[in-house]
């Protein structure tokens, strides 16, 4: 299967998934697991929410996780003092870096914006070094962007 019509056929689950519920935690939950089960050489899938300036660990698949990290640091803090998605073929070069898990060797993370507002970032490590394409970026986006409309539309 062309890695294409696999985020295509990620992106129909997620969109069922989350349907026309309106909670946020239930839906990134769900949306952890999916990711989760569905991509290969993953060792972490979930969010971290944005709380006071500083993200907090959300639902998520996986060893256990770091539960606070300040804005600007490591990858997922580094998504949301950008404000764009970080994809990172080797965690050990990048400078802050915080090894939640020392298994992790490549990491992609996806700020999810909410009315022009940083409200959490999707965060997915492997194992493998550079392990995320342009392909998994794209896919990975438009599951996000998917995620991120459905709070708009939830929140009125």
């Amino acid at each position: 299967m062309l890695k294409t019509d696999f985020y295509a056929q990620l992106t129909q689950q997620t969109s069922a998934i989350i349907g026309d519920e309106k909670d946020i935690i239930a839906n990134m939950a769900n949306i952890s697991a999916l990711l989760f089960d569905a991509l290969d050489k993953v060792n972490w899938v979930g969010f971290y929410r944005v709380v006071d300036q500083e993200l907090v660990l959300g639902p998520f698949q996986g060893k256990i996780a770091c539960i606070r990290i300040p804005v600007g640091k490591g990858v997922c803090g580094t998504a949301v003092s950008e404000n764009k998605t970080q994809r990172i073929a080797d965690v050990h070069q990048f400078s802050g870096h915080i090894a939640c898990d020392a298994a992790s060797n490549s990491e992609i993370v996806i700020p999810v914006v909410v009315k022009n507002q940083i409200i959490a970032v999707l965060d997915i490590d492997s194992v493998v070094f550079d392990r995320f394409d342009e392909d998994d970026q794209k896919g990975l986006e438009t599951i996000v962007e998917i995620f991120s409309q459905a709070i708009d539309k939830a929140q009125g």
